[in-house]
């Protein structure tokens, strides 16, 4: 079955054609180099608003059958920043490991990662990362998570993904399931 994936960019400007979209292409580009597994994307750019930002993951998840959805956008402290809270609304099971990491690769990198409020969550057969804005970070979070991401999904009974070994070593027990 091929891969359904939902690559979506919550920004009030980016949403109004106001400003260029760049985490949703960083997103859309780091899966392209290291996916080797079939795969399709289903893409949206909707503004800062939590209803909103709910409904699209609960469409791309039960309607489009996404197995995993990754956003970008809407994870800091500002007052319009209400990703992860349409996340956690939206989720049956919340995966923190994913948020920790992603956070403590970022620190490597710049102090103010702290301020990130990055988070995962399972929707029925679905997994649902908040990524950061900035493309550098993009890269950088889905480097260090990307790993566990498929098998996760094997879990649920999602898509088969499959990476590059040279870009992005994915990890599977060696028990789980093969196709």
């Amino acid at each position: 079955m091929k891969a359904r994936i939902g690559f979506v960019t919550v920004s009030d400007r980016a949403s109004r054609g106001e400003y260029e979209d760049k985490g949703g292409p960083a997103m859309l580009a780091w899966f392209t180099r290291v996916l080797t597994s079939e795969w399709e994307a289903v893409v949206r750019v909707i503004p800062d608003e939590q209803p909103l930002i709910e409904q699209t993951l609960v469409e791309l998840a039960d309607r489009e059958g996404c197995s995993l959805i990754v956003t970008t956008g809407g994870t800091g402290p500002a007052l319009r920043d209400v990703t992860p809270e349409a996340t956690e609304a939206v989720c049956e099971k919340m995966m923190p490991g994913f948020g920790e990491l992603m956070r403590s690769a970022s620190l490597k990198v710049v102090p103010t990662a702290i301020l990130s409020r990055q988070t995962a969550g399972m929707r029925g057969k679905s997994l649902i990362v908040n990524l950061p804005g900035k493309p550098s970070a993009i890269d950088d979070c889905l480097n260090a998570v990307f790993p566990a991401i498929p098998y996760c999904i094997d879990l649920v009974e999602g898509a088969w993904l499959e990476a590059d070994a040279a870009l992005c070593k994915v990890f599977r027990p060696a028990h789980a399931r093969q196709r």
